[in-house]
């Protein structure tokens, strides 16, 4: 019996073991959250920021862990781990619905209802627990997921011994399956714990190891990659060890994935991925922005003013106890007047004055110890000094040195200093409530007067004319003069004023035309003598009564004349009003009137003098020549212009007198301002002068003549191949021949009397007016012996055309002694006198040396050489210089020169 149940139990055995091995089929991935409704339990009516409620499960069947959620209810959010957390701080009354989003790797939103419940607290302990229930409801198998939350902030004890058990899920028939198999909720390990380590904080377990054994192993950041080895798992275990101190600063938490492998069957679950959150510590004390602040308050401030803000950081987690931080006052140095001077906001660090009494000249400085401390200011504390400086408050008004001043200032001035006042202030010297304003508060309705401070002293006022000053409306004026500082009194104060008492200083003033400009409208014909206007000015020193007297300053054209004493304008010579002198009709002169002061004052006018035109002006041809074929011919339009105004201009009027009339023909355009002037026969090539008798439309006329050039040719294209005289031109270069005649009888009459003069009166030796410059023969100047090869004669060519001079080249034979003619003193026969001179002492034998004689003769008279002016270069460039070769030696240097030679090789 006991074998058959053996037997039985044995076969049992292996056919449940079979069945074990035999695969499942994977059921097809659908993306979607885990459960189609979420609810989660909560025994407090309160939640505060950062309570954790639980996990939200979300995959889109792909790689990724982490997705983007959406709450339309703002006091809950959900991290991309899915993480749900409290936003904000809510009240739960009995339940709270709200939906949650995520969208899929192709983009599409999927949402999932939430529920959160209120049961209350009914029981002494609670822990987290993930529950699962199975259900249908109505066409629909689906999972409801429910949380139950203990504490607001949802953390579990550090001192639970026990670890929670990770353990790879099991497939479930019904159950919509993922890539990864389960997500399990974060784990959770403090920060700086004491061990000892390596402290085990879970354990990993896969339902596979009742039948096979298997291998755990944890990969990713603080196991197997940096930082490494924080993290370990137990190989055959599955005990997840934490080897060091966490510091939630550095890492906030941690993120694994959990391999499970069976012995030599390979991988025997999916990866499973863990989350280790760091909790937080208070380990950071709070540190102030720096280690002193410095600050300033007025010592007239209110209670409650503001002076300075502090500010501390704490490192440890935000939105947390361990980072809240509040702001105290630990002492006040001095402690005068009053202790406490200031309060300090605990929550936004703000120091304020917190009571009355500053005073800047007893206590100008308070230095304040503060301490920032965390967990509401029950935890960690740093401490910093603050600073402060009391400064001046304007509690002092400044005052003048002088009850009243008095000054004088010419009138007519602006811009003229007319005094300078003086104030003290007992605030702080340069501060704002030292500085001094001043205003004119009365006295100064018409804005005559300025007062104002320089840069470089701001206790003195100066007060100065905005506008010409008049001593004929007002001989003084009283100015009020008020003084304050740059800002506004801390305490009320009697504002300081003074009076100024400025004289006007009366001063010669030149009359005054009235109008400035005056406009008269005459005919232009006016008569000489006739009156234009009477032009007038008045003395504005009524006080003085002075004379005043006229005159004229500009008078472009000289056509005015005024009466010294009575100011009447009367034409002095005929205008023109198309004189250059006038624009646009108009003619502008200038007229002075002058008093007769000890320095007389002179002010001046403008008169404008409209011209009325007259019919004074005839009308007159522009062209003055033209050229025509003299067979067909094209008519010839020629311009008419008048210089009188429109209404003594146009339509023209044209007639032809003398000879034109037989040979020629002249009409008026259609617009009636040109002429059309044709031949009216065929005349012989040559140039004629066309007499044209030109009239306005008042009849007005003038002749004018036009210089017509009839050439040998047919039509209107004009081509002149040679000019023949006409008779009409005959006269005119008989005159001419005749004048030329008469001008070269001139120049040979005057050349015979030239000629006479020279005759009778010798010609100078030297002339200082003469500067041609000619080439002259002198002669040598010594003969030494190596001189004696060359003829000689060729320096004497001077001389053989001067045979009065006398010389010799060797020592002269016994002569008389010369007599020497005495200095002249007529200039003009100084050149006599050498000449006179230079015989006697030729022929003085004691006149040593007897062989250096040179004549130094007047240049030009007697040499037989030409001007060398003519040797100049030829702009054509054809002349020929290479003659110059043939001239001999003494040549050779010109020839180089014109010819080119070895001067341009050397080039």
């Amino acid at each position: 019996m006991m074998t058959a149940w053996v037997t039985v139990w044995g076969i049992l055995i292996v056919l449940f073991q079979a069945s074990a091995l035999v695969p499942t089929e994977k059921p097809t991935c659908v993306p979607g959250f885990q459960s189609d409704m979420l609810v989660y339990q909560v025994v407090r009516k309160h939640l505060r920021l950062g309570t954790r409620l639980g996990k939200v499960g979300f995959s889109d069947c792909t790689e990724r862990r982490a997705f983007p959620f959406h709450s339309d209810d703002g006091h809950f959010t959900v991290q991309t781990d899915g993480m749900l957390k409290v936003k904000r701080p809510i009240d739960i009354h009995r339940h709270r619905e709200f939906t949650i989003h995520s969208w899929d790797s192709e983009g599409h939103r999927i949402s999932v209802p939430v529920r959160v419940v209120h049961h209350g607290h009914r029981h002494g302990k609670h822990h987290h627990d993930v529950e699962r229930h199975h259900g249908e409801r109505e066409h629909h198998n689906h999972l409801h997921r429910h949380t139950k939350v203990d504490s607001a902030e949802n953390t579990e004890s550090t001192t639970d011994q026990q670890v929670p058990i990770l353990q790879f899920a099991k497939s479930v028939e019904g159950l919509r399956r993922r890539k990864r198999d389960w997500i399990l909720p974060p784990l959770s390990v403090p920060e700086n714990s004491r061990g000892p380590y390596p402290l085990k904080v879970a354990q990993i377990r896969s339902i596979e190891d009742r039948v096979k054994r298997i291998y755990y192993s944890i990969t990713g950041p603080g196991a197997s990659e940096a930082p490494f080895g924080i993290f370990t798992v137990d190989r055959d275990s599955g005990n997840m060890y934490v080897t060091q101190p966490l510091d939630r600063e550095e890492k906030e938490s941690y993120m694994f994935e959990v391999h499970a492998v069976a012995d030599g069957a390979g991988i025997a679950e999916e990866p499973m991925e863990i989350i280790v959150n760091v909790i937080d510590q208070n380990d950071n004390i709070p540190v102030f922005a720096q280690s002193t602040f410095l600050g300033e308050v007025a010592e007239s401030s209110p209670g409650g003013s503001e002076v300075i803000k502090i500010e501390a950081t704490d490192l440890d987690e935000p939105n947390n106890d361990n980072s809240d931080i509040r702001y105290s006052i630990l002492s006040q140095d001095p402690t005068l007047p009053s202790d406490p001077l200031f309060a300090i906001n605990p929550i936004t660090g703000v120091i304020r004055v917190n009571a009355g009494g500053l005073d800047r000249e007893k206590y100008p400085k308070y230095t304040l110890v503060v301490r920032a401390a965390d967990l509401r200011g029950e935890g960690l504390s740093g401490e910093a000094k603050v600073i402060l400086t009391v400064t001046d408050s304007n509690d002092n008004a400044p005052a003048f040195t002088q009850p009243a001043y008095e000054a004088s200032v010419e009138e007519n001035k602006i811009d003229a200093h007319v005094i300078t006042m003086s104030v003290t202030d007992g605030d702080e010297p340069l501060s704002a409530a030292w500085n001094a304003v001043f205003t004119i508060v009365a006295g100064d309705p018409g804005g005559l007067f300025t007062v104002k401070t320089t840069e470089s002293n701001k206790h003195e006022g100066i007060i100065s004319t905005a506008k010409a000053l008049d001593f004929e409306r007002s001989t003084q004026h009283t100015l009020l003069v008020a003084v304050v500082n740059e800002v506004p009194f801390a305490i009320p104060l009697l504002t300081a004023t003074t009076t100024v008492v400025v004289t006007v200083v009366d001063v010669n003033e030149a009359p005054i035309f009235n109008p400035i400009e005056k406009q008269v409208s005459k005919r232009e014909d006016l008569a000489v003598g006739s009156e234009v206007v009477q032009y007038t000015a008045s003395d504005p020193d009524t006080a003085r009564k002075q004379i005043v007297t006229y005159r004229i300053i500009r008078d472009p054209a000289g056509w005015l004349s005024v009466a010294k004493d009575t100011g009447l304008i009367k034409v002095k010579s005929l205008m023109d009003r198309e004189g250059s002198f006038v624009k646009d009709n108009k003619y502008t002169a200038l007229i002075g009137a002058s008093d007769n002061d000890d320095v007389p004052a002179t002010g001046t006018g403008t008169l404008i003098i409209q011209l009325e035109d007259v019919n004074d002006n005839a009308p007159t041809i522009e062209e003055r020549s033209i050229r025509l074929c003299h067979k067909d011919s094209a008519p010839q339009l020629l311009s008419v212009t008048d210089k009188d105004g429109p209404g003594f201009a146009a339509p023209y009027s044209v007639s032809l007198h003398g000879p034109s009339k037989t040979n020629w023909t002249a009409r008026m355009n259609d617009s009636k301002t040109g002429i059309v002037l044709n031949l009216a026969t065929v005349l012989d090539s040559g140039e004629y002068t066309v007499v044209l008798r030109v009239a306005d439309n008042q009849g007005m006329a003038q002749d004018s003549t036009v210089l017509a050039t009839v050439c040998d040719c047919t039509g209107e294209e004009v081509t002149c191949k040679g000019r023949a005289v006409a008779g009409s031109e005959l006269p005119v270069i008989l005159g001419i021949l005749g004048g030329i005649l008469l001008l070269l009888m001139l120049v040979l009459l005057l050349l015979f009397f030239a000629r006479r003069r020279r005759g009778e009166q010798k010609v100078p030796l030297l002339q200082e007016d003469d500067i041609r410059d000619n080439v002259y023969y002198y002669d040598e100047e010594g003969g030494g012996e190596d001189d004696q090869d060359y003829d000689l004669g060729v320096l004497h060519r001077g001389l053989d055309n001067r045979p009065e001079v006398f010389r010799n080249d060797v020592v002269p034979n016994f002569m008389p002694a010369p007599q020497y003619r005495p200095r002249p003193a007529n200039p003009e026969e100084i050149g006599n006198f050498i000449d006179d001179n230079l015989k006697a002492a030729d022929n003085d034998p004691t006149a040593p040396p007897y062989d250096s004689l040179l004549v130094f003769d007047y240049e030009g008279g007697g040499s037989d050489a030409g001007s060398i002016s003519t040797l100049n270069s030829s702009s054509s460039g054809d002349q020929d210089y290479n003659c110059l070769n043939e001239w001999g030696p003494r040549f050779k240097k010109l020839a180089d020169m014109y010819g080119g030679g070895e001067d341009d090789d050397m080039l």
